[in-house]
């Protein structure tokens, strides 16, 4: 879990619950973390007795400061006698990860502290050949290899520190070095290195003394010079007032009405748009989640960008008045999209494509496939679309229109199921499975859509025929192949199994919300109301907890014994059906308690996790998921939107 994330786009700094820092990823967000989810660690020395923040002994409060992206740290050791507030931020326009730190003596008598910032830099990825060293230019400790730079310094300027071996034979790094209260390392150490600074001072009864602490991060030495001398220069306090002031001025620049919506609606709303920033790399990739502890598990991430996800975040923004952000995703797309007119399952913030499992080769049959989730494609237009329709940018359409618009739809026309018309076989939006999904039709139907607005716009009437002809076609399918008259819903999905044999699988999936919120069916149809019925009851945890799960059974991350997890993504969907259907004020109601019950489940500092447990609420699977708090943002933005249309 990263209950904290600070970044600007370019360096993402998260933290875990022990407020200590986990992940350093530098120059893309979500790209090269410099840290392997090893933890820098946070001691103090006082009296004789030493303490690192994350031991038990620390009562922790992890918050931010309201609407920016700075944080408000409290750590109370009542043992030692000492309050520690801390404000961390990464500069709005600098690659400088900067805190302040204010340490207090709550005991009535005079006292020596030393606080130690220890540092475990795993530069690109992994511990062979970094070097550390105390630069005599700069007068700051630096970590390096290769065009990675790492710049360490404080203000007043630490008096003592240490380089060291880490992780190799029985050296355990600086960090033991500090348990003692003095550092006795050497001025440089190259192969698998860490670093400790010391900086050391008196504090009379009651008193508090304040410091500053900053990494730098460049590609170059003089680079990391130039932003060490720019933060001496410009003065620490001062850049982080600017950050914080910069932070609180982006999320409030719409002056939104937000109506009778409460204050820890509007909190969160304005938090998940922050956090959601914190994940978007400035060249225009979405990342699914910067948490490195799944990598435990998984032996892999999500540090990723699936555009099914990115489409989501990017309209979350649009609706939200976030043009610049939006814009920058779409753009990206246009330079990864396929060939052939698809996405595959996901890439790197660079652009490159990223680990996957979806095959190419079907080994049973000798035949080779699509290895798509189709929603991917789809969904990007679909989005697309809004973003036009909202901005009306018509030059930046028309950038698109040839290299994304029209080959992806031209796709999406073509990739079709022979007998039923649908679109073909592919990946599911929860990745688990392959077939023809109800979901994935509903986006392919948006996608199409789209893209006949888009060929009216630059009148190409004919490929716009061709595009609705199909969506409508898409639909009319969906009627007679996914819709079942007996058990009176959509069912999920038709399976397949390695050949042209499929049958039909009749799970209950909350991403049946699709049918009517990528506009494939009217929320107001039968069939649509029969099965949002049918999420709400047998998909609805039955626990004090609440929530809903993703589909009927699912395991994913939870206990053998213990109901499935609730996800952020499949309540809210519910709460945008009941937006979608409202005919009066009143029938808002259940919309606003899904709004009311995701504030309830937030973490202490607002970031919202992928899923929460049934039964103790508390957060599971990766923190923050960009995802859940773009769809966070949309649903507030879909009731504020229907309750004035409601008042009128």
């Amino acid at each position: 879990m990263r209950d904290i994330p600070v970044g600007n786009g370019s360096l993402l700094v998260t933290f875990d619950d022990k407020y200590q820092i986990r992940d350093v990823y530098f120059p893309h967000v979500g790209q090269e973390n410099h840290t392997e989810g090893f933890p820098f660690r946070f001691g103090v020395w006082a009296d004789g007795e030493f303490s690192w923040v994350f031991e038990d002994e620390w009562q922790r409060e992890l918050k931010y400061l309201r609407e920016t992206l700075v944080t408000d740290v409290k750590l109370t050791n009542e043992n030692l006698g000492l309050q520690i507030i801390s404000n961390d931020t990464v500069a709005s326009h600098e690659n400088i990860f900067l805190r302040r730190v204010r340490v207090s003596n709550l005991l009535d008598k005079k006292r020596e502290i030393r606080v130690f910032l220890h540092h475990d830099f795993r530069i690109y990825e992994n511990k062979i050949g970094d070097t550390a060293f105390y630069d005599p230019e700069s007068f700051a400790l630096i970590h390096y290899k290769k065009h990675r730079f790492f710049l360490v310094n404080t203000e007043p300027h630490f008096d003592n520190f240490s380089t060291g071996r880490k992780a190799f034979r029985d050296q355990e790094g600086t960090w033991r070095d500090a348990e003692d209260g003095e550092l006795s390392g050497g001025a440089k150490t190259e192969g698998s290195v860490d670093s400790t600074v010391q900086i050391s001072f008196e504090l009379k009864a009651q008193d508090t003394f304040e410091f500053f602490y900053w990494i730098c991060a460049a590609t170059t030495h003089e680079e990391a010079k130039r932003l060490n001398y720019h933060v001496l220069n410009e003065r620490p306090h001062k850049f982080l007032d600017y950050t914080e002031n910069y932070w609180r001025a982006w999320v409030n620049k719409n002056e939104t009405d937000f109506a009778d919506l409460s204050p820890e609606i509007v909190e969160l709303y304005k938090r998940s748009l922050l956090v959601a920033h914190t994940q978007i790399d400035r060249a225009g990739a979405i990342l699914a989640a910067n948490d490195s502890d799944v990598t435990i598990r998984a032996t892999d991430h999500y540090s990723y960008l699936w555009t099914r996800d990115g489409a989501f975040v990017a309209n979350a923004l649009d609706l939200a008045g976030y043009r610049h952000q939006a814009r920058k995703f779409y753009q990206f797309c246009g330079g990864i999209v396929h060939e052939k007119g698809y996405f595959l399952q996901k890439y790197n913030a660079d652009g490159t494509v990223a680990s996957g499992w979806h095959t190419a080769w079907d080994k049973y049959s000798g035949t080779a496939q699509t290895p798509i989730q189709e929603d991917e494609t789809a969904l990007v237009l679909w989005a697309l679309w809004q973003h036009y329709d909202k901005y009306r940018d018509i030059e930046f359409a028309h950038l698109l229109y040839r290299k994304l618009t029209t080959r992806c739809a031209d796709f999406m026309v073509e990739f079709r199921h022979e007998e039923t018309r649908l679109p073909a076989p592919s990946w599911n939006l929860w990745e688990d499975r392959r077939g023809i999904h109800t979901f994935t039709c509903a986006s392919v139907v948006g996608g199409l859509r789209a893209a006949a607005n888009f060929a009216r716009l630059f009148a190409e009437s004919d490929r716009a025929e061709i595009y609705e002809k199909a969506a409508d076609e898409i639909v009319a399918a969906m009627r007679e192949h996914l819709y079942s008259k007996e058990l009176g819903r959509f069912i999920r999905a038709l399976q397949f199994h390695g050949d042209d044999h499929y049958e039909a699988d009749t799970t209950i999936d909350a991403s049946l919300f699709g049918t009517f919120y990528l506009s494939a069916f009217s929320p107001d149809d039968e069939m649509v109301t029969s099965t949002m019925k049918a999420i709400e009851k047998h998909l609805w945890i039955p626990t004090k907890i609440g929530g809903v799960m993703r589909f009927e059974h699912d395991s994913y991350m939870r206990s053998d014994d213990l109901p499935s997890n609730a996800w952020f993504i499949c309540t809210l969907w519910l709460a945008d059906y009941r937006i979608a259907v409202a005919k009066k004020k009143g029938d808002l109601k259940g919309a606003l308690e899904i709004l009311e019950w995701t504030a309830k489940r937030a973490l202490p500092s607002g970031v919202l996790a992928e899923q929460v447990n049934p039964l103790t609420g508390e957060p599971a699977s990766v923190s923050p998921l960009t995802w859940s708090h773009s769809t966070f943002v949309a649903t507030v933005v879909n009731y504020l939107k229907r309750l004035k249309e409601l008042k009128q």
